[in-house]
């Protein structure tokens, strides 16, 4: 089998690396009746609490109707709650009821498990170096992107 340019392969391997982890994630959040998709909305709420739905729906690079059927999930499930804007009454803001945070901790617990068993045998140095390589990559595709709206807003307007 031939190989791979370089940098084909890292775009491959990243890839098929953020696909197994979102199962194996999946695998792992059904113990407590929860999807990734969901576990994602909870944290970021945690981390957040306040936002609109549409706010939510660009930080999680989602569609409002997909974050609306979590949103309806979580919000049967007890987990969340939305409040009327005070300075706008077409918008809702997003917090967690008291019920999510047990829930949090112990996905909190469950993702410190999740990642030991993914990061086995790499060390701690590699682990700073492998986050901060990924930061640049995730911060040179938001420079690409960004670059290429403005061209195409130029280009349309």
């Amino acid at each position: 089998m031939p190989t791979m340019p370089l940098k084909r392969e890292i775009a491959f391997m990243i890839k098929d690396v953020s696909r197994m982890l979102g199962t194996y994630a999946d695998q792992q959040g059904r113990v407590f009746g929860i999807s990734r998709a969901q576990w994602t909305v909870l944290v970021r709420l945690e981390r957040t609490e306040g936002l609109n739905q549409s706010e939510l729906a660009e930080i999680l690079d989602l569609q409002p109707i997909s974050l609306t059927r979590l949103l309806d999930k979580l919000d049967e499930n007890g987990l969340i709650e939305r409040r009327a804007d005070p300075n706008d009454r077409r918008v809702n803001r997003l917090y967690l009821k008291p019920a999510a945070r047990p829930l949090l901790e112990q996905l909190a617990v469950l993702s410190e498990s999740l990642m030991a068993t993914v990061l086995e045998g790499i060390e701690p140095e590699s682990m700073e170096r492998m986050l901060r390589d990924l930061r640049l990559v995730k911060d040179n595709l938001r420079a690409a992107i960004g670059r290429n709206a403005s061209q195409q807003q130029a280009a349309n307007g």
